[in-house]
């Protein structure tokens, strides 16, 4: 009895450390929708998003409990135009656990505004990589943009751990981007629905004259921010170094949408790690997050002058 309970333990055991890869909580608000249509709706649909993100493997990779990647999708919907079509907008976002603290990093804090998608109560939520467009493009589109920002994160993710350790996902994103639904009012697939949007998030990540983007989220994270603990001075200017890369990608291709992804929500970080730097360190941040994130060019000033 004692072996065959031990052998329960054992299979239980390889199950958990053959776990999904992400902790997802998902969200469906649906309060612009007309009072005519029964809200249970999306709460089946929230809990089927849930499962979908949750319960499918994502890659070939063994994740146990603790080695999950945090991250949240909120889904903001409205009626569309025809029955049990709906249009909003998806927020996304992703963070990243900092070695040696309780403090987590936000790695993506995105909102997509192209989001159009058909679901009727209880459909199924399917989504298969050799046929993306699936045979209704308006019902595939929801699972087919789960999908895609669900390999932006893991891409981003692995980023941080490895040097250029996301690019199968971002080549799986792009895969999705090559074959996506097409129909009527869906948009962000295309690179003329738009200068930020899936396209061209999957292409900057991809295009071998940004590169260096991924040089830059290494060394944020695995060089600076895990060091910051053990060898804060060292860590801040490898954080610097970061910075100084993404400035270069900014010199050279100004107005990439890679570069708003990536810095997108880490103002406030970015202000509490230099805010203690040397007076030198310092004013070399803020020269440099002056020009690569200018919408907050102001909050730096202010924080670090």
């Amino acid at each position: 009895m004692h072996k065959i309970l031990f052998f329960l333990f054992l299979f239980f055991l390889k199950d958990t450390l053959h776990a999904q890869e992400l902790r997802a909580r998902v969200s469906v608000l649906s309060n612009r929708v007309a009072n005519n249509v029964d809200q249970k709706t999306f709460q089946t649909l929230q809990t089927a998003l849930n499962d979908f993100v949750n319960n499918r493997k994502w890659t070939n990779d063994n994740f146990s409990t603790e080695e999950k990647i945090d991250c949240s999708f909120l889904l903001n919907i409205k009626l569309g135009d025809e029955a049990n079509v709906y249009t909003g907008s998806l927020i996304i976002q992703s963070a990243r656990p900092i070695f040696n603290s309780m403090y987590v990093s936000p790695i993506i804090n995105f909102q997509d505004n192209n989001i159009t998608f058909k679901y009727v109560e209880f459909q199924q939520l399917e989504f298969n990589d050799n046929r993306v467009s699936g045979a209704d493009p308006l019902v595939s589109n929801l699972t087919a943009i789960f999908a895609y920002y669900i390999n932006i994160i893991l891409g981003m993710d692995y980023d941080s751990f490895s040097p250029r350790g996301g690019n199968i996902f971002f080549q799986k994103a792009q895969n999705i981007v090559n074959n996506a639904p097409e129909g009527k009012n869906i948009e962000g697939w295309k690179a003329f629905d738009g200068t930020r949007n899936r396209y061209w998030l999957a292409e900057n990540l991809l295009n071998s004259s940004y590169t260096i983007i991924h040089d830059a989220i290494y060394d944020y994270y695995r060089l600076g921010m895990d060091k910051l603990y053990d060898e804060e001075a060292n860590a801040r200017i490898q954080i610097l170094n970061a910075l100084n890369l993404l400035n270069n990608l900014n010199v050279d291709n100004p107005n990439t949408m890679v570069l708003q992804f990536f810095l997108q929500g880490k103002s406030q970080e970015l202000i509490n790690i230099f805010s203690k730097a040397s007076p030198p360190d310092k004013s070399r941040a803020l020269e440099l997050l002056q020009k690569i994130d200018v919408s907050n060019a102001p909050k730096y000033k202010e924080a670090l002058k």
